[in-house]
């Protein structure tokens, strides 16, 4: 078929700073709104985003974060597009939906296509919402049928690969037709996006069918076409003329582990890295300059769309998802770009929340992880699965700040597994490599114990965790340490104690009673004298791999 050709009205007119001003922001409290029945949804991801770059997100800061939720240890557990793009749609880990990677026979659009229909879009359609999805989808989507819509979406504005990867000059189909957007100002990638975006709010604002709108952004990530200040070798964005040089001579972020000195820890794939000359260096500065810049028309985007719901009446009632595929590399570890990794500038990710249900201006430190999304938004759309989920609602965690998981998070590839603790990082290569991190003295990941004996027994703790997590399914991969809690009346009182399988690994216990705080033991035995009336008791454990876990028990009335 031939692609239709189609131009818009420049969006560079409307957006900017001026969206934020025009908007009214609701008046700052950490207390969570009551959730409306059936929300809508809007999921707003970019690609190959770093969580320091968020910093530059003045529109997703303000209107998200600052009415929202922002959680600061999110991770994606495969970090490369297509898995965990295919995680969000599923809500599982990536060897339980089986795309391990951006092509066949691995991965790609056409390894889910067999089991499509049964996937987030679908699982909402189902539930009576509206299914728009706008931008980037699966890698390889429309290589092989650039007209089809995947199952699930009503509404669809999808970029065919391989033009996806082009800031002007691309195709989308639209609803089944294919439309070409050519190299003027009106065309370029992100607003075409955002107007779609905020065209889409204002249409289906106001029906009694509630929406889920999926908006895909290419940036930071790199595409054509190439410009002058492109450095040689490496692969930029292409930020809106508006924005062009706007990060011209801002200085890129050196941590520790920058170009690292010494990577004789390290596995052979990253000991053979030569050391970055200046000429390389200055590259990698000039990509990640270009990177920030692109993420503006972004950060626009989302402050369009906040704005067109505000304007038609539904933020209120709206959940408002930011997040992004994976993250980055810039020289850490020698890395000059890329992902794929476990290293923590690939795998943490954005992921800021806002909406009914969601309390504001909190920052989340319990760990998060992509397979948490389908489950999040399945549960604000009071919506039923058909899968079997890997993660857990972050709704029911925001309406119960002092609940903790406990559960440990798997990263993995063809190539590794590893698994991730708010303490440790512990990582088995194909290869038969080792590597083990302690981040509470080594946050960038620079000394690897996996040969101190020192650490002996924490290594064969997170093997075997490792072993069972990286087979794992549904509610196994949500599993917490073996913990209970014990209790008999003594006189008119109540002895709780603390016991479990895990227990020798528990450094703190904070018990909570009827809601109030009674008490910490930092030392064994962990337990806790109570009054002898009715009511629930809860352990929140801290382990000495960083885990907070909550431990319940009902108390009967002590006679």
């Amino acid at each position: 078929m031939r692609p239709v050709v189609k131009r818009v009205l420049s969006f560079g007119a409307i957006v900017g700073a001026a969206l934020v001003a025009g908007l009214t922001p609701a008046p700052r409290s950490t207390a969570a709104e009551a959730p409306p029945a059936r929300p809508n949804i809007v999921v707003v991801m970019a690609d190959d985003q770093t969580v320091e770059s968020m910093r530059v997100m003045a529109n997703v800061n303000a209107l998200l974060g600052e009415q929202g939720a922002t959680f600061a240890d999110n991770f994606v557990s495969f970090p490369l597009c297509c898995p965990s793009r295919t995680t969000f749609l599923t809500g599982q880990y990536g060897h339980n939906h089986t795309v391990m990677g951006n092509a066949l026979p691995q991965g790609g659009y056409e390894k889910l296509a067999p089991t499509h229909a049964n996937t987030l879009p679908a699982w909402l359609k189902l539930a009576g919402y509206r299914t728009v999805h706008i931008g980037k989808y699966l890698n390889g989507y429309g290589r092989q049928r650039p007209t089809e819509v995947p199952p699930g979406w009503d509404e669809w504005f999808g970029s065919v690969d391989p033009s996806t990867y082009r800031f002007y000059d691309y195709t989308l189909n639209e609803n089944g037709k294919l439309v070409h957007y050519g190299s003027g100002a009106g065309d370029y990638q992100a607003d075409v996006y955002t107007a779609k975006a905020v065209d889409a709010v204002k249409r289906l604002a106001g029906r009694t069918e509630p929406f889920f709108l999926s908006v895909a952004y290419l940036a930071p990530h790199s595409g054509g076409p190439r410009e002058s200040d492109d450095p040689p070798n490496l692969a930029t964005p292409v930020p809106a003329p508006r924005h062009r040089n706007r990060f011209a001579t801002e200085p890129m972020p050196r941590t520790p582990a920058f170009n690292e000195a010494d990577v004789s820890d390290k596995p052979l794939a990253v000991r053979r890295r030569p050391l970055l000359g200046t000429r390389r260096i200055n590259g990698i500065t000039e990509m990640y300059r270009q990177r920030l810049e692109s993420l503006l028309a972004v950060d626009e985007g989302v402050a369009a769309i906040v704005r067109a719901l505000q304007d038609s009446g539904e933020l209120a009632r709206t959940l408002f998802v930011y997040t992004a595929d994976n993250g980055f590399f810039h020289g850490e570890h020698r890395i000059p770009n890329g992902k794929v990794q476990h290293y923590e500038p690939s795998a943490r990710v954005p992921l800021v929340i806002r909406g009914p249900g969601v309390p504001r201006g909190v920052r989340i430190t319990q760990p998060s992880v992509n397979i948490d999304l389908a489950p999040t938004l399945v549960d604000a759309a009071n919506a039923k699965v058909g899968r079997a989920s890997d993660g857990v609602s972050l709704l029911a965690l925001l309406a119960d700040r002092t609940r903790f998981v406990g559960r440990d998070v798997l990263l993995e590839t063809p190539t590794y597994a590893a698994i991730h603790t708010p303490r440790y990082v512990y990582v088995e290569h194909n290869t038969g490599e080792r590597e083990l991190y302690d981040l509470a003295t080594d946050p960038y990941e620079l000394a690897s114990l996996h040969e101190n004996t020192a650490y002996a027994q924490i290594r064969s703790d997170l093997a075997r965790r490792l072993l069972t997590l990286r087979a794992c399914k549904a509610a196994d991969c949500r599993k917490g340490p073996a913990l209970a809690l014990s209790s008999r009346c003594t006189g008119r009182k109540h002895r709780v104690a603390l016991a479990g399988g895990d227990a020798r690994l528990v450094t703190r216990v904070d018990w909570i009673y009827r809601g109030r705080a009674a008490g910490a033991d930092l030392r064994r035995p962990f337990q806790v004298v109570l009054a002898g009336t009715a009511g629930v008791v809860r352990a929140n454990v801290t382990l000495s791999d960083g885990r907070r876990a909550s431990v319940d028990r009902r108390l009967a009335v002590c006679r």
